[in-house]
């Protein structure tokens, strides 16, 4: 198709966008639908009360099994319990007071900063936000990251407090911490003179009155409060009846029959099955395409549709390789919606096939070769727009860029359970040239503790450069600590201070920015133990290495040179053979081959392996187990490495 894509930096009236609301009042309004996001800290309540809001509208039948946490559909997300991609439902309230039905849009973000990818595409497709907060926690470093993005977006809030039944609920003081938070994201007043509204998710109950701490409440048997909030407060879609066919392209998801399906938000003009439209791609080229099917969401299911209107949130398919970010046009008159941006990664990891002596040893249809992990990682591009991939110096690896720790683990735990083989590098941070001189990612954490723990936090924090910037004690036994830390100094950091703390300790961080580079930090203190020989565990053997640090592995584990067993209770590295059988004799001898003193291994899950790691290791991925080894598995190499950076 011959015709110059034309890419406009503004935003459409109504949208976004506080110059053009007055516009936006004489334009033309989709009064039947509304588009909200709810965005949150991890575990304050958001999927809990998507899960109420489509009982009470009568989503489901009344026949019908509903699981708890519906919209976390993922494996991983009711493992871990938390939110790790953004996903959209839809409701048909009818009001009160009578007439149609309305169409409430709900976008389930996650609450997590690593995932702050989908947070930023879910905010792309709304008109307003309702803010969760716990009303014991408060707000935490992820209710300033998405808040911030909210802000940012220039949407509108609805602020809800959820949990008011918590024996500890302290309601006024998270209003004010939470007035004191916009107040330093820089809020306008429209957006500080937002609603409150009181709920109990897990009863499905809301009010606009508050309760007393501590309980649910009263006045109100049903969300119809929390829905009255969203049609007053929640801007209709605003469009111009003369502006040509604009959706902008901010998810994707697959089909067995349709193939690439593209979740769209249609911001001007008809979407309708069999069209013919512009596809703007990102390198600035347009194609013309088929809309093939046309699907719109109702609760949790997608049905065909044959015309989208302004303000929709619809499903499209047809075009294989369509990207997120992208904009569907008019045909005759193509005008390109700006990209989504994301903010920059600010860690990294090697990520490269099984290099170990044990690859594909595992089980049939594992994925070992080069070709089959560059594919799945080019792949994750195409729905994660906060994840970078860039070549090495090896041809069988890639350094894999993200927004943090956590995110990389799961797409590693992801390709895992898809019978991938992979060799995992140390989590490394992203750094910046400015000014001449490097300067490293940081962040702000806040950490929750009983009193008693005070001391070890503090010391804990300072060996990893952190600075401690406010001290709260609420009087409940309880510390609120915050610190700017390095991003380096979080790596490894949470199995030590969950151990400090006696497992009472809660610890939340965001990116903050970028500062000069701290320096060296020194976070394990401990070596390793490292098998010098390929064999099977023994109980013989573990008997007397035991006592010289904690073991990672089992009797009758196969292991092999180079592989770490266990960690050494002193700094260095120890070399040792575990797989020492005990020599046969003629003698009996009643205690001789008991291993009953034989002390349980520690097993590390993957993220704990990658918190162990150090630099000169890597984690050895397979569908079974999770191995951690040295880079360098020959022990006569090793010392020869060592021994060249001691003399430099």
């Amino acid at each position: 198709m011959a015709c110059d894509a034309r890419r406009v930096d503004r935003e459409w009236p109504g949208r976004r966008n506080p110059r053009f609301r007055e516009s936006s009042l004489r334009m033309p309004t989709r009064n039947d639908i509304r588009n909200v996001a709810i965005v949150a800290h991890v575990d304050h309540g958001k999927t809990t009360l998507v899960d109420a809001m489509l009982k009470q509208a009568g989503a489901f039948a009344a026949h019908q099994h509903l699981d708890d946490r519906m919209m976390d559909s993922n494996d991983l997300e009711r493992e871990k319990g938390i939110t790790i991609l953004a996903k959209n439902t839809a409701v048909k309230y009818h009001p009160k007071e009578g007439g149609a039905p309305i169409t409430i849009n709900i976008i389930d973000t996650p609450g997590h900063a690593d995932f702050g990818g989908e947070v930023e595409r879910g905010l792309s497709m709304v008109d307003a936000v309702v803010l969760l907060v716990d009303a014991s926690e408060g707000p935490l470093p992820q209710t300033r990251f998405v808040l911030r993005k909210a802000l940012t977006a220039k949407l509108p809030v609805i602020l809800c407090i959820n949990k008011t039944d918590r024996p500890d609920s302290r309601i006024d003081e998270v209003i004010n911490e939470t007035y004191d938070l916009f107040l330093d994201l820089d809020a306008t007043e429209e957006q500080i003179e937002f609603p409150i509204v009181y709920a109990c998710a897990r009863d499905g109950v809301a009010s606009m009155s508050k309760p007393e701490n501590g309980t649910v409440p009263a006045d109100s048997d049903s969300l119809e409060p929390f829905f009255s909030t969203i049609l007053q407060h929640v801007p209709a879609p605003s469009y111009d009846e003369d502006a040509p066919l604009q959706a902008h392209v901010t998810n994707l998801d697959a089909d067995n029959f349709l193939g690439r399906i593209a979740l769209c938000r249609v911001e001007q003009g008809e979407l309708r099955k069999g069209q013919q439209v512009a596809w703007m791609r990102r390198d600035g080229s347009v194609q013309q395409v088929k809309i093939t099917e046309l699907l719109m969401t109702e609760a949790l299911t997608r049905k065909p549709a044959e015309v989208a209107g302004p303000g929709d949130i619809c499903a499209v398919a047809g075009i294989p390789d369509i990207m997120i970010g992208e904009t569907l046009a008019d045909l005759e008159n193509p005008v390109a919606l700006p990209l989504i941006t994301v903010d920059e990664p600010a860690i990294s990891m090697v990520i490269g096939t099984n290099t170990s002596p044990l690859v594909g040893k595992g089980g049939k249809g594992h994925k070992v070769t080069a070709r089959m992990v560059k594919d799945r990682l080019d792949r994750e591009l195409i729905g994660n727009v906060s994840l970078r991939v860039l070549p090495t110096e090896r041809p069988d690896a890639w350094e894999v860029q993200g927004r943090g720790e956590l995110a990389l683990a799961i797409l590693v735990e992801t390709m895992r359970r898809e019978l991938f083989e992979l060799t995992v590098g140390k989590p490394q941070v992203v750094t910046k040239v400015i000014n001449g001189k490097t300067h490293e990612p940081v962040e702000r954490m806040t950490i929750d503790s009983p009193e008693e723990y005070l001391g070890a936090i503090t010391q804990l924090m300072a060996t990893r450069k952190g600075r401690m910037e406010t001290m709260t004690n609420h009087g409940s036994g309880w510390v609120r600590m915050e610190f700017i830390v390095p991003s380096r100094g979080l790596i490894g950091f949470r199995t030590q201070f969950l151990t400090d703390t006696r497992g009472t300790g809660i610890a939340h961080s965001i990116f903050e920015g970028h500062e000069p580079w701290f320096g060296e930090l020194r976070m394990r203190n401990n070596g390793s133990l490292v098998a010098d020989r390929a064999g099977v565990v023994t109980p013989f053997a573990m008997m007397g290495i035991q006592e010289r640090g904690t073991l990672f592995v089992e009797p009758t584990t196969e292991v092999y040179e180079g592989m770490i067993v266990g960690e050494n209770s002193r700094q260095d590295d120890m070399d040792i053979n575990i797989t020492k059988e005990k020599k046969l004799t003629n003698m009996r001898a009643a205690s001789s081959d008991t291993t009953e003193n034989l002390v349980p291994p520690r097993k590390l899950s993957l993220e704990q392996s990658l918190e162990f790691c150090r630099e000169d290791e890597c984690i050895e991925v397979t569908p079974e187990t999770v191995r951690i080894r040295k880079v360098v598995l020959d022990q006569k190499e090793r010392g020869r490495t060592a021994s060249r950076a001691k003399k430099n």
